[in-house]
């Protein structure tokens, strides 16, 4: 049996339109408003370049062309994108970090810029999910603060780097007599020099070198200072 042609009706045709012009418009907001995200991210990088020292701290990272590098706790990839250029096409970059949203920028930003050699990692509070060994050198910038176990995070480090890797910590020195204590300084969002190498010694890691003044008045006012080590 053949059933007979029935042409859409006026309204259904027009409801289709208004569907379809709908949803063209939210892509296109959306796009633009990924867009204008992108633009500020930059913006704010460009005045970060100012007072971070990201140079010196890739100096202090000791990064060459090949090397594989892990950007913990990399955010949208202020380092990771830097890291990316430092070590070429022959290197990699694994940009890890616990939050999604982050990474989502991160991902389409490396597309944008056709930044093949970068490798983004959705990593645990507990576990950065590294590879066991291969790893020339870890960067850790205010992140180091977050860990709710810093040992755990440390013990997963050491393995994945190569002998005579290194591990780069940069992190805000705490600024207040009252948070003096760690537990006291970490709900500051700060952590102590002193502590933090207290910790790379126990976890085995040689130090290299400690500037607790790395950084001094940064826009908040704040201190920052910078660990250097190794693993034998």
């Amino acid at each position: 049996m053949v059933w007979p042609y029935r042409p859409l009706s006026y309204r259904v045709k027009l409801a289709l339109f208004l569907v379809c012009a709908l949803a063209i418009l939210f892509l296109f907001d959306t796009a633009y408003q990924g867009l204008n995200t992108f633009s500020r991210l930059d913006a704010v990088e460009a005045e970060r370049d100012l007072w971070q020292r990201p140079s010196d701290v890739i100096q202090a990272l000791g990064s060459k062309p090949g090397d594989v590098v892990v950007d913990l706790g990399c955010g949208s990839g202020y380092f990771t994108l830097k890291l990316s250029a430092q070590v070429g096409e022959g290197g990699r970059v694994l940009a890890e970090d616990v939050r999604r949203f982050p990474l989502v920028f991160l991902w389409f930003r490396k597309v944008l810029k056709n930044d093949r050699n970068v490798t983004v990692l959705h990593g645990d509070p507990n576990d950065p999910h590294l590879p066991i060994k291969g790893v020339n050198a870890v960067l850790i910038v205010n992140t180091y603060h977050e860990f709710t176990d810093s040992k755990s995070i440390l013990n997963h480090i050491f393995p994945s780097l190569v002998s005579g890797g290194r591990l780069v910590i940069v992190d805000r020195e705490p600024r207040s007599v009252g948070a003096s204590s760690n537990e006291s300084a970490r709900e500051h969002h700060e952590v102590s020099s002193a502590q933090v190498e207290s910790e790379l010694r126990h976890a085995e890691f040689e130090i290299v070198s400690r500037q607790d003044r790395f950084i001094e008045n940064d826009p908040s006012n704040e201190t920052w200072w910078l660990i250097a080590a190794r693993k034998p």
